[in-house]
């Protein structure tokens, strides 16, 4: 009995604004594409700059362009250049398209910034990582067969989070090695606006994390681990540090009672963030040179962004 009344105390998820959430995820598929007369314009030229030695071919702007609809429709470089040959074609207008090597040399030299749509006053960060496979055997094969000598390996793609908005504020991607933790700071610069708030699992529960929160002025949400313990007693004449309170809040009112008060449910925003991407994208980076690497990333996230600005549902939980 108690487990059916358990089952039936489980909250419902329910989207308020279906026909225009729905409306938005058949526009992410429209493929109803044209060329600005200014992108047209700065096509063929590197962005007005003089260039010491030979001069790019193509603007970065160009290179940008073709990237991104690579990324939208999953395409190889050189089916990047016949699709943008066939565009061409079809509009009627006069601009060469970036063979497949050309492409792939300037994606690794792009300075890409994160499209985030401009906003004033403070905000909140959810983060949270996630694995991209790069190459290696498939699960099936290695399962089935053992590794074969082949090596497998991975990148990670660390993302920042707005719950407001869902959208992405922040983004990088590391090699494997690399500890969420130390990605909290090349986080946290990216970001222009003040920040409340940074919410994130127990892989940020690291010292530095919560020196750096303090000096921006930056409440963490992070539980400490279960074998936490209290740094700076109650009778200190110091400010108490937030960790410190956290711990005392977990001992009072349990890990669960803890993260209810402090909203600490806000992180599962950064795991929906994860999934959308690898749902639109995939879970795998086709180049394999890192600088590419993280261009690629960078890309998707931009689309990502694009994707959320366009509509979102508004979900009750009843």
């Amino acid at each position: 009995m108690a487990g059916k009344a358990t089952e039936s105390a489980k909250l419902r998820y329910k989207v308020l604004n279906w026909r225009e959430y729905n409306a938005a995820l058949v526009r992410r598929g429209d493929v109803t594409l044209w060329f600005d007369e200014s992108v047209v314009a700065a096509w063929d030229h590197a962005n007005g700059k003089a260039k010491v030695g030979r001069p790019f071919v193509y603007s970065d702007l160009a290179i940008e362009t073709l990237l991104t609809l690579r990324e939208i429709f999953r395409l190889p470089y050189r089916q990047t250049e016949g699709f943008g040959k066939s565009l061409a074609k079809l509009m009627a207008i006069e601009i060469a398209i970036p063979d497949f090597t050309s492409l792939a040399k300037r994606a690794a030299k792009l300075n890409l910034a994160l499209d985030v749509a401009q906003a004033k006053g403070p905000l909140d960060v959810v983060v949270d990582s996630t694995g991209l496979k790069v190459y290696g055997e498939g699960e099936w094969k290695v399962r089935r067969h053992g590794t074969g000598g082949k090596r497998r390996t991975w990148r990670k793609v660390h993302l920042a989070i707005d719950p407001a908005t869902q959208e992405l504020v922040a983004e990088t991607l590391t090699e494997n090695s690399g500890h969420d933790a130390d990605q909290a700071q090349p986080l946290l610069a990216q970001i222009q606006r003040p920040i409340m708030t940074f919410t994130g699992d127990g892989a940020y529960d690291k010292w530095k994390v919560y020196d750096e929160l303090a000096r921006r002025g930056v409440q963490p949400l992070i539980p400490p681990q279960r074998n936490a313990k209290i740094k700076r007693h109650g009778n200190s004449a110091d400010e108490p540090l937030p960790r410190d309170e956290a711990i005392r809040g977990i001992r009072a009112q349990g890990r669960s009672g803890w993260k209810k008060e402090v909203g600490y449910h806000r992180r599962s925003l950064g795991e929906t963030a994860m999934y959308r991407m690898k749902r639109c994208f995939g879970d795998k980076l086709k180049n394999r040179n890192l600088d590419n690497q993280r261009i690629e990333s960078r890309l998707r996230a931009n689309v990502l962004n694009k994707f959320t600005r366009l509509g979102m549902p508004l979900a009750d939980w009843s």
